[in-house]
């Protein structure tokens, strides 16, 4: 399990493949300079309830995974949760399994010219 480290000591745990998706949705709204909120539901076995954070370009966040490796990336699974964070309640941690019924059911907007491409994919020469 790696960690979320919010602030000074807010610490939370996240499978490691999940942090890895999570942290490069988060570096992607923050190039963007968009602060929003981090979304997730706390399983029973840890206590139950939800948890929200505001991220912001000053948030002081830290990732810290077990695996030295990092996963493979799934960019799908990056674009939902970047397309996700445009909600008013901000950015769901959503399971990867839930990726293609959160894109099948909202437009995901593609840069425009001159814009960056989202992450994972090349950007056009041209």
């Amino acid at each position: 399990m790696g960690t979320l480290t919010y602030g000074d000591s807010q610490k939370f745990e996240f499978d490691d493949r999940v942090l890895a998706h999570v942290k490069l949705a988060i570096v992607a709204k923050l190039l963007r300079h968009e602060s929003f909120l981090l979304n997730w539901t706390v399983p029973a076995e840890k206590g139950s309830g939800r948890v929200s954070l505001w991220i912001s370009r000053e948030t002081h966040l830290t990732f810290r995974f077990v695996d030295s490796r990092p996963p493979v990336i799934n960019p799908r699974w990056i674009e939902a949760l970047v397309a996700n964070a445009a909600r008013t309640g901000g950015m769901l941690i959503m399971a990867e399994e839930d990726v293609e019924k959160m894109l099948g059911s909202h437009i995901v907007e593609t840069p425009a010219v001159g814009d960056s491409p989202p992450l994972g994919q090349p950007r056009p020469h041209g």
